[in-house]
């Protein structure tokens, strides 16, 4: 299936944008989760909404938090230890992650979190943690795209959730072997060559 990505500031959303992120929302969040909660929290206004289409109609969706707009903080407990960032510095946030039902099973929740995640460490740095809250029973989901569960479980407007945090790793260097390993080798193997030779001299005489 072919689906398109967007991705805009609120002031961009048109009204018949702003609806259909709304009425799915609605949807899943509180229909079909069965929440009574407060969707609408005024930290749309500071999001960037990424919205996945097909056919011009929204079949998924979710809300990046830039860092300066974002309360929620991570220990860094499992970062690298050069990592810039301290347990106060602010990080992005993706959030209200959303595929409508007749659209889920075709891995398309997966390339919106893949895509956000890019857009994130374009915009604002691929060394900066991101951080979600997730609700439990998705852990094994988020830890597929990097995610590592951060803290113990609570409940948020009665569902249990976890924060999770994407590092990036810093990759490793494997030192090569020293000089001097190569250099035994390369005697022991004379040595053995050597030998080989005299061996053969003494059977021809």
């Amino acid at each position: 299936m072919s689906f398109e990505f967007s991705i805009k500031t609120f002031d961009e959303l048109t009204s018949v944008d702003l609806y259909h992120i709304l009425k799915a929302r609605s949807q899943v969040f509180v229909v079909e989760q069965n929440c009574a909660y407060q969707d609408m929290d005024e930290v749309d206004f500071d999001c960037l909404h990424f919205i996945a289409h097909q056919n011009e109609a929204l079949v998924g969706y979710c809300r990046i938090i830039p860092p300066e707009f974002n309360k929620m903080r991570s220990n860094l407990s499992v970062a690298d230890s050069a990592n810039k960032f301290s347990a106060n510095s602010s990080v992005p946030a993706i959030g209200r992650v959303l595929v409508l039902s007749e659209h889920r099973g075709n891995g398309l929740a997966r390339r919106i979190m893949t895509q956000a995640i890019a857009y994130c460490h374009k915009k604002f740095g691929k060394k900066r943690p991101i951080i979600i809250s997730a609700q439990t029973y998705l852990i094994r989901f988020y830890e597929s795209l990097g995610f590592v569960p951060e803290g113990e479980f609570y409940l948020e407007d009665g569902i249990e959730h976890v924060k999770m945090v994407l590092f990036i790793v810093k990759k490793v260097k494997v030192k090569k072997q020293g000089s001097s390993t190569s250099n035994i080798l390369s005697f022991l193997l004379l040595v053995l060559a050597l030998l080989f030779i005299a061996g053969l001299i003494y059977l021809m005489v």
